[in-house]
């Protein structure tokens, strides 16, 4: 009688554990649906720089297969920079030598959603965004 109702008692928390990690589950998939669905574009924001200047920027195509560009619309001068970075907030790429259209190949980037800073000469971050990778 005991082992009978402690094999029941072994078999409900296996089925608890297994539905707890289910909602785990659920819940990052249903995050990252709506993000998915929340950046089908990206536009910028007109940000003001620190010396009044405006950044117009425009990323296409969202979501993106093979490549990404990074399109100045005004505002663009010499000495910014560009930080790309993964879901997990690891740095996926970076570069000061932009132009006012700089193309990022995608070809080693996994499927996902990737987090973009574009950053002053001093190092603050003035735009900052979002696109999905889609292979």
């Amino acid at each position: 009688m005991w082992i009978e109702l402690s094999k029941k008692n072994n078999i409900l928390y296996q089925i608890k554990s297994k539905f707890v990690s289910l909602k785990k589950i659920l819940l990052i998939l249903s995050i990252i649906l709506l993000s998915s669905t929340l950046s089908q574009a990206q536009v910028s924001r007109n940000n003001p720089v620190p010396d009044g200047q405006v950044i117009s920027l425009k990323i296409y195509p969202n979501p993106a297969t093979t490549y990404i560009t990074f399109d100045f619309q005004k505002g663009f001068e010499k000495g910014l920079l560009i930080q790309v970075y993964n879901f997990l907030g690891k740095k996926m790429y970076e570069t000061q030598d932009l132009s006012e259209k700089t193309t990022l190949d995608l070809s080693e980037y996994n499927r996902g959603v990737y987090i973009f800073h574009l950053v002053d000469r001093v190092g603050k971050i003035i735009e900052s965004g979002k696109f999905q990778v889609s292979k």
